[in-house]
Formats: structure tokens, sequence, C-alpha cells
């Protein structure tokens, strides 16, 4: 049975799963994760993102080719931005795409903690192989590979992951010196 949270109970508890129950899960909680990235807010509501969800046994194949970091999940989402959909700031030409992509990867990520489903964050795959492997066109810049599933019963946080900076390190107000 999922626990019902708040959005407080899910910052502070989500973690990092890296060790997956082998269990696909199921088109409906899928939807609800994607949902979710397609609520999530994008500059100018352009929504440049392309989500590619991967949990076919041949795509997940293909996807191990691209990364190490696939901790064997049974479902993969390659979240990417359409380069000619875009936000750009006219002061210097950056381009909000990575940024948009990131976005709708965080509310993809706490959604699905909330459904009771671990993921992972994964920034370390080789966008050309991926680029090849999962046959992307030229216009789309794969981002961040969200790979997910039920965590294993053994699975555990890293050990560093609830050691914090102070905050007063990393906030500052009224502070431009």
């Amino acid at each position: 049975m999922v626990k019902v949270m708040n959005y407080r109970d899910i910052i502070a508890d989500r973690y990092s799963v890296r060790k997956f129950r082998d269990e696909k899960l199921s088109k409906e909680v899928m939807d609800k994760i994607v949902e979710a990235g397609h609520l999530a807010p994008t500059a100018c509501n352009l929504q440049p993102q392309r989500i590619l969800v991967i949990d076919g046994d041949e795509t997940l194949a293909r996807l191990k080719e691209c990364t190490r970091c696939h901790f064997d999940a049974p479902t993969a989402m390659l979240v990417c931005y359409d380069k000619s959909e875009c936000w750009t700031r006219k002061y210097d030409g950056k381009s909000s795409g990575e940024i948009d992509a990131s976005i709708v990867t965080t509310y993809m990520m706490l959604a699905a903690w909330d459904l009771g489903v671990g993921s992972t964050w994964v920034m370390h795959f080789n966008p050309q192989a991926m680029r090849e492997k999962m046959a992307l066109p030229d216009s789309l810049e794969p981002v961040a590979l969200l790979v997910m599933g039920y965590a294993a019963d053994d699975a555990k946080p890293y050990s560093g992951h609830y050691e914090f900076k102070d905050i007063k390190d990393t906030v500052f107000y009224n502070r431009f010196k």
C-alpha cells in the first residue's frame, strides 16, 4: 500500500534508488508519472520537452549500451528537449531547453516517489550513443535519464544522502558583494 504524503514529506523522504525489484510498472502508474511532467512549467509554456518511455526488453538493452548507471531498472524515461521549440533569452541567447527538461524531470521524479516508485536521475550517459540507440532526431537534445521502478527490499540511500551543508553557506539574503 502506498503511503500518502504531503509535499514536504516527499522531498524530505525521497532518495535515489539504485536497486530495484524485477517488476514492471503498470501503464496506469507510468501515465501518472508522465502526467506530472506534462504539468511542469516551462519557459513561456512552450513545452519543448520530449519524454521517451523505455520499458521494453529491447529498448532497455539498448539503454544499457549508453550508460552503466541503469541499475537494472525495469523502466526508464529519457527526457529531451526539442531545440527548435525553446524560449531564448535575448540578452545572451541562452536557451531554456535544458532548464525546462530539468523541471519536467524533477516533477516526474517526485510524482514517482509519491506513487511508491523509486528513481534515480542519471546524467552519466553517452548522449551520442543515446541519440543513435534510441533513434532520436537531430532536433532532440537528451538531458536526463530517469531510471525507475519499485525499490528492492534492501534498497537504501547513498551513505551521504542526509548530509547537508549549513544553509547559511548556500543561501544569502540581500548580499551582493
